[in-house]
């Protein structure tokens, strides 16, 4: 087993992990001056993903880029995962800005709120596997999303938890879109698309709603952003919600 695969599998200290997310580490008093510094780390990670994806993210890439090995490199982050996190907090370090929005239209400052988080995400789809992480440390970038969604959400009037079931739903949303983003390949589709269309016409008998849905064009261009379509209907759910409470 790699060195760097030992070191994954080292039980991580979470006192440790938000320190180093909020800035919080102890500092060295003696010694040389750090040459390095764990945002520099986590920008030059950020770089490497988004030329080639998560996976080739690793302690011993990333310290070849500063010409030095992957052990100097635990000086500053312990291990891939306080990288990873490390790296999520400096994407989400813009955003979201819903000073345009007037703080009593909750459903603007929502859908505003939502578009910012899927472009983040369209920007970055490796992102998608960074946040999948269970027991993920939380930075206060991430923090600062969320609070900015509760706060868009408080003027609806509802129940604390009601708002963090909304944001929940809307995060899954566009992780659902995300996905389906990063899934595509439009050769490849065409192709499976076609076999499968030929697939279901042979046995149309067993399929018989599909059919009919295929037939009137269900997976055809939808003429509406998926974003939007997803949005309204989440928007118009918590409408509901709000004249029953009323």
């Amino acid at each position: 087993m790699a060195a760097r695969d030992k070191e994954q599998d080292k039980p991580r200290d979470p006192r440790a992990s938000l320190a180093l997310l909020w800035g919080e580490q102890e500092q060295p008093t003696r010694g040389p001056k750090p040459k390095l510094t764990p945002q520099g780390i986590a920008a030059a990670a950020v770089a490497l993903a988004d030329g080639e994806g998560l996976d080739a993210v690793s302690m011993s890439k990333v310290a070849a880029g500063f010409g030095v090995s992957a052990m100097a490199l635990y000086r500053y982050v312990p291990g891939k995962s306080e990288l990873v996190e490390l790296m999520v907090e400096a994407v989400l370090a813009e955003g979201p800005d819903l000073s345009g929005v007037r703080d009593e239209d909750w459903r603007a400052g929502v859908r505003e709120w939502t578009r910012q988080c899927a472009r983040v995400y369209a920007a970055r789809p490796w992102l998608l596997a960074a946040t999948a992480m269970r027991r993920q440390a939380m930075g206060p970038q991430q923090l600062r999303w969320l609070d900015a969604a509760l706060a868009a959400l408080e003027p609806a009037g509802l129940g604390a938890a009601q708002r963090h079931q909304v944001f929940l739903l809307l995060v899954g949303l566009v992780r659902n879109l995300a996905q389906q983003m990063s899934d595509h390949d439009e050769e490849q589709d065409g192709e499976w698309n076609r076999l499968t269309g030929e697939l279901i016409a042979r046995h149309a008998d067993r399929f018989p709603a599909l059919t009919r849905a295929i037939a009137e064009g269900a997976f055809g261009p939808a003429g509406i952003d998926p974003l939007d379509f997803g949005l309204d209907r989440i928007l118009d759910g918590v409408e509901a919600l709000i004249a029953v409470r009323e």
